[in-house]
């Protein structure tokens, strides 16, 4: 019976050993950053060292700029040496192609920027986002969220509170279809006139309709018609909201044909960009050739969180 204990008490200690978070953690260290010796004067492997750094992009800060205000951080590249000969191990010849790696991120972020609005995402990143801004043209929702669909594409759209308040249904339509949701103030103000207190009160009280409505929480406010101040800028960072402007702007309130509409975004969109478009007739029946063309360039399209997260895309 004594021995039988004495079994018992060791087999659990060997167990809690073992299991011991500390234990694992130290053992998946080691496994990380082991390089067998046979490596250190393998041919290929010190064919990839010797090639890595061509390979490698050193990641980009969040900054900024004199033209483009606040423009986010994109992750750089790294080689990763022991993946990378792995997957080259078996035919024992180097080849870029089967090169594995690991992204490293940036120093300054988004969000240590202090507050500035942001206009386009990073330069270098191929990815560009559709805002659509909500605030009326409920007829043309239903065709362009099936557009959207129909080639997977998602958007991020900026809704006014008051129509939010009127129409919760559509509102809750565009959150199930997978889209982003932001803030387009509650009653379509001109942001650049109002205090402090009745800036806080238009984005506030459109937050929490939004919310009641949908159960999405918005962390991009866009300005009615882009007028904003500085002190607009700040009450939005002070309630953890980044403001978002454009890059290209369809101008689609004027009614252009799709032919006019198309031209003016394919002519100016590029890695980065922010296209502003709205529930128009016009971009309702752009939209499905605007995409497959801006596709067509190479060019995925994303949410405004997509674009802006340092994530990098690699071909």
């Amino acid at each position: 019976m004594k021995k039988a204990w004495i079994l018992l008490v060791i087999g659990l200690a060997a167990w809690i050993l073992v299991n011991n978070p500390m234990v694992n953690k130290y053992v998946a260290s080691i496994k990380q950053s082991e390089v067998p010796t046979v490596k250190q004067s393998d041919s290929l492997y010190q064919s990839i060292v010797k090639h890595a750094s061509t390979y490698e992009i050193p990641p980009s800060d969040a900054k900024i700029d004199r033209v483009w205000k606040a423009i986010p951080g994109y992750n750089g590249l790294k080689v990763d040496l022991a993946a990378s000969y792995k997957n080259m191990k078996s035919k024992g010849v180097f080849d870029e192609k089967k090169l594995v790696f690991t992204q490293t991120k940036p120093q300054v972020h988004l969000r240590d920027l202090p507050p500035s609005p942001i206009y386009k995402g990073h330069p270098e990143k191929p990815m560009v986002s559709f805002i659509i801004n909500v605030a009326w043209g409920n007829e043309y929702l239903s065709e362009m969220l099936a557009t959207l669909k129909r080639h997977h594409v998602t958007a991020s759209f900026f809704l006014e509170g008051n129509w939010v308040k009127q129409n919760p249904e559509l509102a809750k339509m565009i959150v199930s279809a997978g889209h982003e949701v932001g803030n387009h103030s509650y009653s379509h103000p001109d942001m650049k006139r109002l205090t402090a207190p009745l800036a806080r009160e238009q984005i506030t009280k459109t937050n929490e309709i939004i919310e009641a409505a949908t159960g999405a929480k918005c962390v991009w406010f866009a300005p009615p018609s882009g007028s904003y101040r500085d002190e607009t800028i700040k009450v939005a960072d002070e309630l953890n909201m980044l403001t978002v402007m454009w890059t290209v702007d369809t101008v689609d309130w004027k009614k252009p044909s799709p032919e006019v509409l198309i031209n003016r975004v394919m002519s100016k969109i590029d890695n980065g960009s922010m296209v502003l478009m709205h529930p128009t007739e016009s971009t309702a029946k752009s939209l499905d050739q605007l995409i497959t063309l801006i596709e067509q360039k190479n060019l995925k399209i994303g949410t405004v969180s997509e674009l802006m997260n340092e994530e990098r895309i690699i071909k």
